[in-house]
């Protein structure tokens, strides 16, 4: 009889020591989970942090670049004769390019007055073609200087999607840890009730072979 009761207290003092041993372990695997979750969600904040940062300060070039993108369009006539009408005598109006005329056309008629050609034909030929060839050169310029901007634009767009790409990496990198530590928590969690569910087993299988 004594023999049957040790057996008992035996078997039921490991059952409750598996008991306790499995709580102990679905707890530590459910810790462990939201630790991780919550590592993985502040990595996550910083990614997103960063990414604004980066897309924030390349947003005036990205700006930028496509206005001049739009403006050399219009310049070569892409969008239609009506934009690079407009285009051309925006350039036209420019004060860069009035002051250039007026100094240009003032320099031509000290010219002629210094030589005494003042009324003469080739004073008013020299002044009829200056104009439009300053301003075909101003208008190359202009587009050259456009391209410039466009390029830079181009390079900033370029940018934003490497860092897009590069933060979308990294978010599914981390919601991927993030699944992973719940999975594990998870499987941790079904062992221990197994544990104690193989404990249950053994100890009514004992009883019924009549083991005490």
């Amino acid at each position: 009889m004594a023999g049957i009761d040790e057996a008992f207290w035996i078997s039921s003092a490991l059952l409750g020591g598996n008991l306790l041993s499995s709580r102990a372990q679905s707890r530590a695997a459910r810790q462990a989970s939201a630790e991780q979750t919550r590592a993985s969600l502040l990595g996550l904040a910083e990614q997103k942090r960063q990414f604004d940062a980066v897309q924030e300060l390349l947003r005036p070039y990205v700006a930028a670049g496509t206005t001049a993108f739009e403006r050399q369009q219009a310049i070569s006539g892409v969008l239609g004769p009506e934009a690079q009408q407009q285009a051309l005598q925006q350039v036209e109006q420019l004060p860069y390019f009035q002051g250039l005329v007026q100094q240009g056309e003032e320099a031509i008629l000290q010219n002629a007055a210094a030589t005494g050609g003042l009324r003469g034909g080739n004073v008013q030929e020299a002044l009829a073609r200056f104009r439009p060839q300053l301003l075909a050169q101003t208008i190359q310029q202009q587009y050259q200087q456009l391209g410039g901007i466009s390029r830079l634009g181009q390079a900033s767009a370029t940018g934003q999607a490497a860092a897009g790409e590069q933060f979308g990496g990294n978010v599914a990198n981390l919601f991927g840890q993030i699944g992973q530590a719940q999975a594990g928590a998870r499987l941790a969690q079904g062992q221990a009730n197994a544990n104690v569910g193989n404990a249950i087993s053994q100890l009514a299988l004992l009883k019924a072979l009549g083991a005490f």
